[in-house]
């Protein structure tokens, strides 16, 4: 009970300290984060193919799901974007499933509407999705670690699994009881994850990546579920290229509603590829 006392003032000094530090500065940073997400190399139900297709897969595969992002941000608001970068000719970069865009848009947060905003691409259609920001119960954790020059504290809190997770979809399921086995989880409810974040009172900020915020400080650190979120470098009160910009394009839907798009495409893809297998999974002809 002494420590996690002690931890809580540890907190309050730091916030105190960093709010007191910051209090005249037009404060305004940007925070570059690693994303990698783990995840099976799918089975094609069976069929035998080469190792340098299997080696091409992996390279796709990798380019999806391990990113560099830019989270820039001031006192109230911030933007969450993926880091732009020259492709090779063969890479397919983010785009996986005829066309599908697996990579999270522009995300934008305001901590003062309590909104978030993201630019989402998804087969060819351009939504905007508007909601209120993911609201975390965090549980403060009576442990700290260094992240680079900053002292990081612990906290966790339990969220529901995305369902907008493209990268879920198993295009080469094709025997009986692994389509068995699909239908029934697509009936169970959506999973609960522990979300560890680690933050820092000395940039006092409530903002993170992706949907994470809500602490006392900026979170440089998420492991949830499949996906670990690590910030690598932290640039301060940067004057140049720092604007940001409240996305506006697309059709505009909630979060649930993009859900539920989201949802009924990829149903229609599962039930595309095993109906072109067939029982016998013999393949594209």
């Amino acid at each position: 009970m002494k420590s996690q006392l002690f931890k809580t003032f540890l907190v309050c000094l730091f916030t105190s300290f960093s709010f007191s530090a910051f209090a005249q500065a037009d404060f305004q940073g940007k925070a570059f984060y690693e994303s990698k997400t783990t995840a099976e190399m799918p089975d094609f139900g069976g069929r035998q193919i080469s190792d340098e297709q299997k080696k091409r897969m992996a390279e796709r595969m990798k380019s999806m799901l391990e990113k560099t992002y830019i989270l820039s941000f001031n006192r109230s608001e911030s933007i969450y974007k993926e880091e732009e970068k020259l492709e090779s000719p063969s890479s397919s970069g983010g785009r996986g499933f005829r066309g599908a865009d697996l990579t999270p848009g522009p995300q934008y947060k305001n901590i003062k509407t309590n909104q978030v905003i993201v630019d989402q691409e998804f087969f060819g259609k351009q939504f905007l999705i508007k909601d209120s920001l993911p609201k975390l119960v965090w549980k403060m954790e009576n442990e700290t670690k260094q992240i680079g020059q900053y002292t990081c504290f612990k906290a966790t809190a339990v969220k529901l699994a995305s369902q907008t997770d493209i990268t879920s979809f198993r295009p080469g399921l094709r025997r009986e009881e692994d389509e068995g086995k699909e239908k029934e989880e697509a009936k169970t409810e959506p999973v609960e994850i522990t979300v560890t974040a680690w933050y820092t009172p000395q940039i006092p900020v409530n903002q993170g990546p992706g949907d994470y915020w809500g602490l006392p400080g900026l979170i440089l650190e998420v492991n949830a579920d499949k996906t670990t979120i690590l910030c690598s470098k932290i640039v301060l009160n940067v004057k140049d290229d720092t604007e940001i910009k409240v996305p506006t394009k697309g059709k505009e839907v909630t979060q649930e509603e993009y859900t539920a798009i989201v949802t009924k495409k990829m149903a229609e893809l599962r039930e595309n590829f095993t109906g072109r297998r067939g029982p016998g999974g013999g393949g594209r002809r």
